[in-house]
């Protein structure tokens, strides 16, 4: 279904959710879109967290005037780690949590740029984070201190990413954050989805070799459960 976050001190951000089946209440997953915005596909991806027992909410952070110019906004906001991107995903978290549906405990699930957020946020409040392909911050030691639990996902045919991978499981160990890092030789960007870039975006792509790999989706996918459900549906701080 599609709802309205309310913003405090800005504008309202749409967004979708999902929400999962069964009786009493369930955690939560914000659910973080790549750079083509709240697509058929990122839909279908908080689909499938819903399916697998998560209340998801999926916000559109490009809401806000044309595509282009917002998503130029949305990376510039990234690179400095503050600004409307990360008010809007704060308020989707805390307004997903407060639900009398959810338990109150929320992780944050990233694709593409959204995978970006992920790492950024992952130290902001939400109890866990699932980061997948997502470009890490120039400071990315710095970025996870204080992280919560992570999960990550690269494919290393995507050359727009390489060796991020190692990168950020050493600033997480460094860190001394709980993580689950892993780079799939056979995939390239974006193996987790099943979009494709709008025609002016194509030849920007080509380097990041995208498109979905069902083995290591599947694996992927199987990681992000294991983390989340260990984390989430466990209200003691063990886990981290």
């Amino acid at each position: 279904m599609d709802v309205t976050i309310p913003v405090p001190g800005g504008e309202p951000v749409p967004a979708h959710l999902a929400l999962a089946a069964g009786d009493g209440p369930q955690p939560g997953v914000v659910v973080l879109h790549e750079a083509f915005g709240l697509t058929a596909d990122i839909r279908a991806i908080a689909a499938e967290f819903a399916r697998r027992g998560f209340h998801a909410l999926a916000p559109d952070l490009l809401s806000h005037g044309g595509r282009v110019r917002c998503l130029t906004s949305v990376m510039r906001a990234m690179r400095s780690g503050s600004g409307r991107p990360f008010a809007e995903i704060a308020a989707a978290r805390d307004w997903l949590a407060e639900r009398e549906d959810c338990t109150g405990r929320v992780g944050v699930a990233g694709f593409c740029l959204g995978g970006g957020f992920a790492i950024l946020m992952a130290g902001r409040g939400f109890d866990v984070s699932a980061v997948q392909y997502g470009i890490l911050p120039r400071r990315v030691d710095e970025a996870v201190r204080g992280a919560c639990p992570v999960v990550a996902s690269y494919g290393a045919r995507d050359l727009s990413l390489r060796g991020a991978a190692d990168r950020l499981s050493t600033a997480l160990e460094r860190a001394g954050v709980r993580h689950d890092v892993k780079e799939y030789p056979d995939a390239g960007h974006s193996f987790m989805n099943h979009s494709e870039p709008p025609a002016w975006m194509r030849p920007m792509t080509r380097p990041l070799r995208a498109g979905h790999v069902e083995d290591a989706a599947d694996d992927a996918w199987d990681r992000v459960q294991a983390l989340f459900d260990d984390v989430l549906r466990r209200p003691d701080e063990a886990v981290r």
